[in-house]
């Protein structure tokens, strides 16, 4: 028998899950023509694992394309150790060094990544910082209902964080990497927050209250967490402290709220709010909510971005598909970037305020992508098949 406070949950979480669109094929996959914008380039390395890895890396960035006999840079990886590989890099047709440096990382594979930011910072000549060694913490279906996971940015060297074959919601990284928070069905049949040690999966209870306890994130200092509760009886934005005490609401009205997000310095969180929804943003200490006008009469799932702070991404449905947007804060810009035939929803900021990941979706299946929100190429991360979604991006 369904409990009232499952029932309160199931009617919550619906205001804000977009109807899913027609299946469409090639999940993920959105090719653009390549123009002058981009910089042709080589790409090899010592041994086949890590001049895939690589390959694939460079083909995943909007900056760059494979520039066949006449490249502009050339980037030689080479594995001088287990867990140590150097990049060389080098301009032109007559290999003029530009640099050339050492890096470290767990295995191999973590070094090469570290390794192809460096080649990115040093060569796109538009101040990106690279985003190859992000960290995602995600929801995978492949073993039963959902479960946890964090893994690279590629879905391998993968761990599952929770075994509770429940219903598991929009896990999030704190700012160090270290927890990963995270909302569950596995101990009441009902959604509580959980934060679980990326290193080991311990987890700890962070807030278990009557009604929906849901969306929980962290600050940018990590001291404190934003939330969605219901127990008043309508579901509002709260903040707690980063262990879940001390619990004070920051919104009170009938209306629905989900998905709160802080600004990069803290002193802001944005949020979606029936009717609509809507997106608003309010002082983290509390104060009237005013509306983030988007231009579409959906907007939800709101990410701020810490690189280019004025940029916020969201979920809008556009001509009757959900697609992911980009708006401008100092210009009140508002640009569907991506350009999927199914639907691209749950965006989350890569480290160089140009690239997303985010979920695609259709009636059958969900699978995580990364967005070029310059040219909306979208390229689908396919390690775990059709099972994966709501990722929350780290950058070590």
């Amino acid at each position: 028998m369904m409990t009232p406070r499952l029932l309160t949950c199931l009617l919550t979480l619906s205001l804000f899950s977009p109807l899913l669109a027609q299946p469409k094929r090639n999940l993920g996959e959105v090719s653009v023509t390549v123009d002058n914008a981009t910089i042709p380039v080589r790409v090899t390395a010592s041994n086949a694992e890590l001049q895939t890895l690589a390959r694939k890396a460079f083909a995943l960035h909007g900056r760059y394309r494979d520039g066949g006999a006449a490249p502009a840079y050339a980037f030689k990886f080479t594995a001088v150790a287990p867990t140590q590989v150097r990049v060389d890099i080098t301009r032109g047709a007559a290999n003029e060094a530009v640099a050339s440096q050492m890096f470290t990382g767990a295995n191999a594979r973590q070094a090469l990544l570290r390794a192809a930011d460096f080649a990115v910072e040093k060569t796109n000549g538009l101040g990106l910082r690279g985003f190859f060694t992000a960290r995602l913490a995600f929801v995978s279906q492949r073993s039963g209902r959902g479960e946890v996971l964090v893994s690279d940015l590629f879905l391998d060297d993968g761990k599952q964080l929770t075994h509770d074959n429940a219903h598991v919601l929009t896990p999030r990284w704190s700012p160090n990497g270290s927890r990963v928070i995270f909302t569950s069905y596995f101990r009441t049949g009902a959604p509580d927050i959980y934060a679980a040690d990326a290193a080991t999966g311990r987890r700890e209870t962070i807030v278990s209250l009557r009604g929906t306890n849901t969306g929980a994130r962290f600050s940018p200092d990590g001291r404190q967490i934003a939330m969605t509760l219901s127990g008043s009886g309508s579901t509002e934005i709260y903040v707690a402290n980063a262990q879940g005490k001390q619990i004070s609401a920051r919104t009170r009205s009938d209306t629905a709220k989900s998905s709160p997000c802080w600004s990069p310095d803290g002193s802001q969180i944005i949020f979606a709010m029936e009717p609509g929804p809507q997106l608003y943003v309010m002082p983290a200490g509390g104060g009237a909510p005013r509306r983030v006008n988007v231009g579409y009469r959906y907007a939800a799932e709101p990410d701020w971005s810490t690189t280019r702070r004025n940029l916020i991404a969201c979920t809008v449905n556009a001509g009757g598909s959900y697609q992911i947007a980009v708006h401008d804060l100092n210009t009140g810009a508002t640009k569907v970037v991506s350009k999927a035939s199914f639907d691209a929803v749950e965006p989350s900021w890569l480290a160089d305020g140009r690239h997303l990941v985010y979920t695609a979706r259709d009636r059958t299946s969900t699978q995580l992508a990364v967005l070029d929100t310059e040219t909306g190429k979208s390229t689908a991360l396919s390690s775990f098949g059709a099972a994966a979604k709501q990722a929350s991006v780290w950058t070590p």
